[in-house]
């Protein structure tokens, strides 16, 4: 076999690494690492996507996050760190930090999967960097709670949307020192 026809062959064979895309076998690698039944990277990124498209219409106003607050059946949640929410967080918020949202947490904290849920995360806020430091946009604690949320089964999700000023906004603020310890 001539190397121009060993060539031709490689490129018309369905599965040759030469018409893949870069990445893409080392991408597979990934997905095909060794199996764990706890781990769950092709139904998490599926469920990413259907969390996406529900996220749509669910991200709200300084306004509308105000006054959907007072209403009866509603929770703000707050997935930051515990030593963050002591140090400042929206008046009312229940802190479960983002890495203890589990099975058993979730059915503790918010029994009722219908229970509105109002979340907003560090990058909901301006000059404040103590209590809310900047994450990268991609890597924002809204995203991955509403992703997490979404995985439990609670669809009544609303996420703050607007970047504010803290000392500029309507929302009310309170510390550990201000509030019972929740």
């Amino acid at each position: 076999m001539t190397r121009v026809t060993l060539l031709f062959a490689l490129l018309a064979c369905p599965g040759s690494p030469m018409v893949r895309p870069a990445g893409a076998v080392e991408a597979d690698r990934v997905l095909e690492s060794p199996g764990n039944p706890a781990i769950d990277m092709q139904g998490f990124l599926k469920v990413s996507a259907e969390a996406a498209r529900h996220r749509e219409g669910r991200r709200i106003s300084e306004e509308e996050f105000i006054r959907m607050s007072r209403q009866p059946r509603t929770l703000v949640l707050d997935a930051r760190s515990r030593a963050k929410y002591q140090e400042l967080h929206i008046r009312g918020a229940i802190n479960l930090s983002f890495p203890d949202i589990a099975i058993e947490s979730l059915a503790r904290v918010i029994p009722n999967r219908d229970t509105r849920i109002l979340i907003y995360c560090n990058n909901n806020f301006l000059d404040a960097l103590g209590p809310f430091p900047a994450k990268l946009p991609s890597a924002s604690l809204n995203l991955s709670t509403f992703i997490a949320l979404y995985t439990y089964g609670y669809r009544n999700v609303y996420e703050l949307g607007p970047l504010i000023d803290v000392d500029e906004t309507k929302l009310e603020f309170e510390t550990s020192r201000d509030s019972a310890d929740r």
